[in-house]
Formats: C-alpha cells, structure tokens, sequence
C-alpha cells in the first residue's frame, strides 16, 4: 500500500519534493523551528536537520506550495540567520502528511557558520523583569533570538551536546520548551533556568559564604562600598567597579598598571550617558543593537549634571576626547545594574577585561582564582564554562558608518566575503593587537581579538584559537601566511607550525592596503592609491616604514611616496616618550632645540646628552617614515603629551586637542615634496616635515595654543594625502585611495583626507568590518598570498 499524498495535492497538481541546503549563520538561531512553521504553514510534509554543511529540509507538497517555501526561506528568515546561499534539487516524491524534526547529522567537513554571541532580547528582559515568570531574575535567560553562541560553540553541527551547556541537564519545563515548535527556545541549545542551572556564586576572601544570600545583590553592595570585582561574562571575566567612584576607578588602573589608558563604561541605557556624550542615531544604533559593542563617543565638553546624572570619576579616561560606551549584553549585567524597583546601586560600571596587562583575557575560574587575585577584591561567577575567550569588540563612528577599532565579540567568528578565491590558508597577522584569519573559497574567518604576542600566555591563546577556528569551520589550511619582519612572533609561530607547509612573507603596508580592497569587493585588476599610515612596519629597505603612498593591488606594489626618513633613537623608548621623537624630528629639520620648547623642558638633562650622542653618532637609530611617530612628535613639541602608558596615547591625545580649536581658524601648514634624498629612497615623492615642524616653533614661540597647533597640524596631513593622490593620478592615472594603517583610527584625520579627495573626483574607500590598523592585517595578507600561490 502507497503512503498517503501530502496535504494540498490534487490530481490537477502532482506532488513535488524537493531538497533544500541552506548555508550561512542557520544554526543556533531558531532556523529549524522556523523552518517547522513555515512548512507546517504550507502544508508541506517532510522534515528538517542540521548537518555539517549546513540546514538541510526536503519537503513534498503541492508544487505552488513547495515554490513558496523556498522562496520565503530566506526573505522571512530569524534575526540572528544570516542566509548566504540556498540550493535546492528535485527528488522523487515519498508521500507522508506530518513535517518532523531530525537528529542532527555529523560526520563530514563542516561548512556551515556559527553565530556571534547576541546581547538579550526584548523578550527575554521582559521574564527576567516579571516576577510572576519562572526565570525571574534567572542570570542565564536565553532563547534562540539571543544569547551565547560562538564563546560556548565546542563542535559542529551546533547542538547542545556541541556547547558547553552540555552538562546541564534541562529539567522537565525546559525541556518541554526545547521540544515544542511553537516555542521560542524551541531547540535553543543554552536553555536554562533556576531549576536546571547554571549557577551564580559570589566568591568574597573577606567574609563567610552564607547560604540562601544573593550573590547579585552581594555584588551591587560590594560595588557600591567601591570594591573591585571579578565578574565572568560571555567570553572571559571583566574587571568591574563604579565607575563614579574615584577612588576605586583609580585603584583599579593602578592594580592593572594600565597608565592613563581610557576604561569604558557600562551604562544602563543610553538616556544615562546623554549628559556625557554626544551620540548621533548610527552611533544610538550600534550601542543598542545585538553585537553591543563598546562605542567611542565624543565627549561633551560642558557636560550638564541634572538631578541624578551620574558623574563618571576623571580618571576613567583622562585625556581622552572620547568615552567608551557599552550597554548591558547579558542578563548579569542587567541584574548588577538593576531592574526597576531594585534599591539605588552604581549607575555606570568600568567594565574593562580581566586580565593582567599585556596578558591574554581570562576565561578559567581557577585561573581567575590565581591571576585576577592581586587585582579584584571578589569574584562573581558561575559554572557555565567558557570555551572560546571573546574581548568586548570596539567601534566608533565616522562619518556615519561604522569604523571597527577591535573586531570581537558580537562579530567574530562571522566572516567576510571575498571578491576573489583563495587557496585554504592560515594568515597570522601582527605582533600587536593580533587577529589571525582563515580563509578558503571566497570567505575568511577573523579570529577574536587575540592581543599582543609579546606574552607567552598570549601565543598559548593564539594557538588555541587556531584549533578552535579550524574545527568550526573545516578549514585546513595549504599555507601560512605572515609579516615581513624578522622578529614577529606572529611569523616565528608560522615557521614553527608550518609542518612543512609554505610560509608566504607579506610586506606590513601592502597587506593594510590589501585588506581595504578585499572589504570592499576589489578583484584587484585595477592598482589603487594606497595610503596606508601607522607607527611601525617592516619596509623592504629594512628601515621602519609608516607613512606610505602605495600603488597596490594583490599581486605586488610599488612605492610612491613616503614620509621622508629621520632617525628613531632607541626603539621602544622613543614610542613610549614622544619627547624624544620630538627632538630627533627637530635635529633633522635643522631647527635648535631651545629651552623655550615643551619636548626639550620635560627631558632629563642627561638623557638628553646621551640621546644628543646617539643621533650625531647614528647609535641605535634605525631611519622612520612613520606617520605614527610624526604625531608623536608633534604632540609633545606642541605640549599636549610627553610621555605614553599606552599606545597612540599621544596621537589620540594631538586629536582631542585639535577639536578644541576655534572654528574659524583655517590655517594650515604645509609638507614639502622632494626628490630622493638617499639612495634607499629609491624613485619615491618624498615629504619633507621639515617646514610644519618650522611653523609649529614659530606659532608656538608667538604664543598660539596648542589646539591650533593640532588642527594646523591635521590639516597639513590632509593636504599632504591630496596632494600625493593628485600627484599620483597624474602619473598613474588611479582614482581610488585606500585609507588604512592604524593613523586612520582618528576620525579628524579620516574624515578630512575623505572629504578633500571626493570632492577631486577621488573614489575614497576607509574600513568598514575589519580594523584599519593590525587588527585587519590577516584579511590582506590572506589576499595577497591568495595571489602568489595557486588557488583551488
């Protein structure tokens, strides 16, 4: 006996079956229940499943019914789903009449993608909030709109037993509503409430663990009386405390030994920062979408303290024209900042990464036991593991698009597309701020913000990420890809690990550049202007490059024109005291280094000698075309900043100083453009600071103020970008610049160069999902291996 034909067929319209694979972010979103619905809407029979590659649904029914399907799949899909393609193929119909859900397939390479982790949803605040719901005040409230995803994803295809939820037994409600199509958490694989864990604890060394105590309000005691407290998250622990309170905000930055270097702030909405910054609708979009990144926001610069307004303490960002904002993404954080009628706690929290500084961030609780004990003074935590550290991603606006500074958490592991096919591959990156990427087909995978891999325990982590990153998305990579330069750690990594693989070399700037062209689709026939801007890079002459004008595509680049060369004394020193870059740029303009000057008053005097012999003799002085250090230099012989505790402090200090400037000066100074002056150099345009550093002195001894001197100096670098770029179209005849390097992080400076060049005709393209500077080096270096190598 045949099996009965599916609902809605007729003798006028056979039945048709048809087989669908749907790949993208399609698990761990509620795509199968949505898929439940629809087919169950159309009368469709059939059934559904994860897999490796992918969703996969075959369903039979009417003809007209089963072209609905498809064509709604995508256009109707979840909010987390991102759809990339849709295949479909004719089978030969089976009969049945119900729509089921299958076990999830495994075995296979995996090709589907997993979500970023999603700040809570409307609806699930709405239960925490309610005390008539059963997660009242639950601390783990989830559902397939929201929650943990990528930091607890431990295989493919994404299933519960795949997550670190794996230990968590669903009691009988929860799993009723893990097992019924009409629910939301309708196989949301974190699902949990009060009766089936996690669990919160408050581990506080200074009094007893007393039983039935809640250890949120415990907590929002703690952080009221101004303790420090260790606070697990989504992808580590935070390093938490009010942050009105001064004396806690400052012994914080001390224990942390974090120098001046700006903490951001959780607010409970945005309503609560009004006062304090100012926040445009892009700006309002990104801190309350789901990614919840953290936000610079420009500072008011007479903010109004109504009634209430919580008044952040001054050293949470000293110097800083910025605030860095975030809003609460879990519900602990909700809880630690309070629900409506909860009794009045701190209003802002520093909320800033657990760790020991330059060390990775922390994600085991013994661990957090040990490292974190010299900083917190308590910890709240919970047994829910987490598998995959994920820093809190940054992100400012300019401009009116988004500009990503750290690309991590509520972004990482989605990955771009590329406008080209690459060979698998392995890029490592930089030294600084690391992220590697993994690339195959036509997409690369961005790593997590890994950090500096100048730690040990950092290189451990990167490692880790790797094996991780691999094993969700099934690429093996054929070659491995690193910086030029001899001494990353990123490349001697590459090297130890190659396994006899190639290790293709990638010049720093020429992969910034790369990177730019990838994000916005470029196939690379056609070379662009690159400038790409930074504070140090390997050049091919050996000397330390970082004001560059590149003609680039994947396959190579020439070098157009560069910052002329002056002597960077003693390395690191000189990047962490700008008053000796000050004074090296003043000996090779020519100009004497009065005592009247900031940079000569603030060095020692016999440090000065030394430093004096060092660039007469040429001792430990590698030549620099780096913008980074012009800025550097700049900002201390203009006063604004002599001595960094973090990097670019002084260039982003020279920014905010620039935006107090009268409007109404227009005044600019103005690089000179030479040939050659050595033989290093090459054919390339050569830009002489020599005068701006001449103006600057002179403005500077007839008593201008320093916020004229940084917007003079601002707009002398975007003349000097449009003046090269014009140069360089006459020659080349290219009209498209890329704006990249880490330089290009300072929206005064970005938004000027891309204003002056679109209205010349220029076609201008600036970073928009990876970072400019070397947090987005991977994705170019990635590309212009892709090119040196076969592709599959």
């Amino acid at each position: 006996m045949s099996a009965p034909p599916p609902p809605g067929v007729t003798a006028d319209e056979p039945p048709l079956r048809r087989r669908v694979t749907v790949r993208g972010v399609v698990q761990g979103v509620g795509f199968r229940p949505y898929l439940y619905g629809l087919a169950t809407e159309l009368a469709l029979a059939g059934h559904v499943t994860n897999t490796p590659e992918g969703v996969v649904v075959e369903v039979e029914g009417a003809a007209s019914a089963v072209a609905r399907f498809c064509d709604r799949i995508a256009v109707q899909a979840p909010p987390l789903a991102r759809v990339e393609s849709v295949h479909h193929r004719e089978m030969p119909p089976v009969g049945g009449t119900a729509f089921t859900i299958l076990t999830s397939r495994t075995g296979g390479p995996a090709r589907t993608l997993v979500s970023p982790d999603c700040a809570t949803c409307a609806d699930c605040l709405a239960e925490l909030a309610d005390p008539a719901d059963r997660r009242y005040r639950h601390p783990f409230v989830n559902c397939t709109h929201c929650g943990p995803r990528f930091t607890i994803v431990t295989g493919v295809p994404y299933d519960r037993a795949h997550t670190t939820m794996a230990g968590f037994a669903m009691c009988p409600d929860c799993a009723r509503e893990y097992a019924d199509p009409a629910d939301r958490r309708f196989h949301a694989q974190p699902v949990a409430c009060p009766a089936c864990g996690p669990r919160l604890r408050l581990f506080d060394p200074s009094s007893d663990d007393l039983p039935g105590t809640d250890p949120v309000t415990e907590a929002r005691a703690l952080l009221s009386g101004g303790a420090i407290l260790a606070v697990k998250g989504l992808g580590g622990y935070h390093l938490a405390c009010d942050a009105t309170n001064e004396e806690a905000v400052a012994r914080l930055r001390r224990r942390k030994a974090r120098g001046d270097k700006p903490f951001a702030v959780m607010a409970r909405r945005t309503a609560d920062v009004e006062h304090l910054v100012r926040a445009a609708p892009e700006e309002r979009e990104l801190l309350e979408g789901g990614a919840r990144p953290v936000v610079l926001l420009r500072r008011r610069p007479d903010p109004v303290y109504a009634d209430g307004a919580p008044r952040p303490a001054g050293s949470v960002a000293p110097g800083s024209p910025d605030l860095g904002v975030m809003l609460p993404y879990t519900p602990l954080h909700h809880l630690l900042l309070g629900l409506p009628g909860d009794p009045e706690g701190p209003r802002l929290l520093v909320m800033t990464s657990g760790n020991v500084s330059g060390e990775p961030i922390v994600t085991d609780d013994t661990e957090a036991l040990e490292r974190l004990a010299p900083l917190a003074d308590a910890w709240l935590t919970h047994d829910r593991p987490i598998h995959v550290p994920c820093d809190d991603s940054v992100v400012r606006v300019c401009d009116g698009e988004p500009l990503v500074i750290r690309r991590s958490r509520g972004y990482a592991p989605l990955p771009v597309a590329l406008p080209l096919p690459v060979r698998p591959a392995l890029a490592v990156g930089g030294d600084l701020k690391n992220a590697f990427c993994l690339g195959a087909g036509r997409r690369a995978w961005l790593s997590a913000h890994i950090g500096d891999m100048d730690d040990l325990a950092t290189q451990r982590a990167f490692k880790g990420a790797v094996a991780q990153l691999e094993s969700i998305t099934g690429v093996r990579p054929a070659i491995l890809v690193a910086d030029r330069h001899p001494g990353y750690r990123s490349a001697r990594w590459a090297d130890r690990h190659a396994a006899a693989r190639p290790v293709v070399r990638v010049q720093h700037h020429h992969a910034h550049v790369a990177a730019a062209m990838a994000e916005h689709g470029l196939d690379g026939t056609r070379p662009v202007i690159g400038v790409a801007f930074d504070g140090t890079g390997h050049g091919d002459d050996g000397a330390v490059w970082g004001g560059e004008f590149l003609l680039a595509d994947y396959d190579g680049f020439s070098r157009f024109g560069h910052l002329a060369y002056v002597p960077l004394p003693g390395g690191d020193a000189t990047v962490r005291r700008p008053y000796r870059m000050a004074l090296a740029h003043l000996r090779a303009a020519g100009i004497d280094r009065s005592d009247d000057l900031a940079c000569t008053a603030v060095c020692p005097p016999d440090e000065l000698r030394l430093l004096e012999t060092q660039l007469e003799r040429g001792l430990h002085c590698v030549p620099t075309s780096s913008m980074g250090r012009l800025f550097d230099a700049v900002s201390s012989l203009a006063g604004v900043c002599h001595r960094t505790g973090y990097e670019a402090q002084a260039a982003v200090e020279l920014e905010g100083a620039a935006l107090g400037a009268p409007p109404d000066d227009r005044a600019a100074y103005a690089f000179d453009l030479c040939a050659p002056g050595h033989a290093r150099e090459g054919d390339a345009v050569r830009a002489d600071p020599a005068p701006v550093l001449a103006a600057i002195v002179a403005d500077l001894r007839a008593g201008v103020e320093p916020a004229l001197v940084a917007a003079r100096f601002h707009r002398a670098v975007t003349g000097l970008v449009h003046r090269i770029c014009v140069r360089a179209r006459e020659r080349h005849g290219l009209d498209t610049v890329a704006l990249t390097g880490g330089v290009f992080a300072n929206t005064l400076l970005s938004s000027a160069c891309a204003a002056v060049l679109r209205e010349d005709g220029f076609t201008v393209l600036r970073h928009r999902l990876v970072p400019p500077g070397d947090g987005g080096l991977a994705l170019g270096q990635l590309m212009v291996a892709a090119r040196t190598t076969p592709t599959d």
